[in-house]
């Protein structure tokens, strides 16, 4: 999966895209990375594959809802949207209650350490600029992934606003959303 991961980056011909490979490679735990601590993906190399998992999913859901948005689009905000997460969990333990034994057992967990607290979308737009160009709608579908999910959007007056201004004027934002939420709700990892 890593392999095909790497090649789905670079056959979008995207300048600078080699460098964040590199990156992603030397730098952080993208491989290793769970994608939440205990919903989708809550396992070792859990970010990758759901990173695959939504490209699958918005790829299948263009046709319909983003006609004419260039491929390399969908590849990029569907593997980068989550970019956030790099560097963002830690290995933690806590006590579970086994159901059969009654006993509290010690249970290896994840938790998050934010080291750099900015916001979830912000975040993963900021990362990926640092290597390559995006454009303003990719920009948009990466910021607004989470949907109503992101505190942005739950925030104080009129922060709604800009998530529904943003899915009015980009189709790629809302087809992004829907495929993060498939991928993490109904076909989980």
């Amino acid at each position: 999966m890593r392999e095909s991961f790497k090649a789905l980056l670079l056959e979008t011909g995207r300048e600078g895209m080699q460098d964040l490979i590199n990156w992603l490679e030397t730098e952080t735990d993208f491989y290793q990375a769970p994608a939440s601590t205990k919903f989708h993906g809550s396992v070792a190399g859990g970010l990758l594959e759901h990173s695959v998992a939504v490209c699958r999913e918005l790829n299948a859901l263009a046709g319909r809802y983003c006609q004419g948005t260039p491929p390399a689009s969908l590849t990029i905000v569907s593997l980068l949207h989550d970019l956030c997460k790099v560097n963002f969990y830690k290995k933690g333990y806590r006590n579970k209650k086994n159901d059969l034994t009654g006993q509290w057992e010690k249970v290896e967990i994840y938790e998050v350490e934010d080291q750099m607290p900015i916001g979830h979308g912000e975040k993963s737009v900021i990362i990926a600029m640092k290597f390559i160009k995006l454009t303003d709608e990719e920009i948009a579908a990466i910021r607004w992934h989470m949907g109503g999910y992101d505190d942005g959007a739950r925030g104080g007056f009129g922060s709604g606003q800009a998530l529904a201004n943003a899915y009015e004027k980009y189709p790629l934002a809302v087809a992004l959303n829907m495929a993060d939420l498939a991928t993490s709700f109904i076909r989980k990892l």
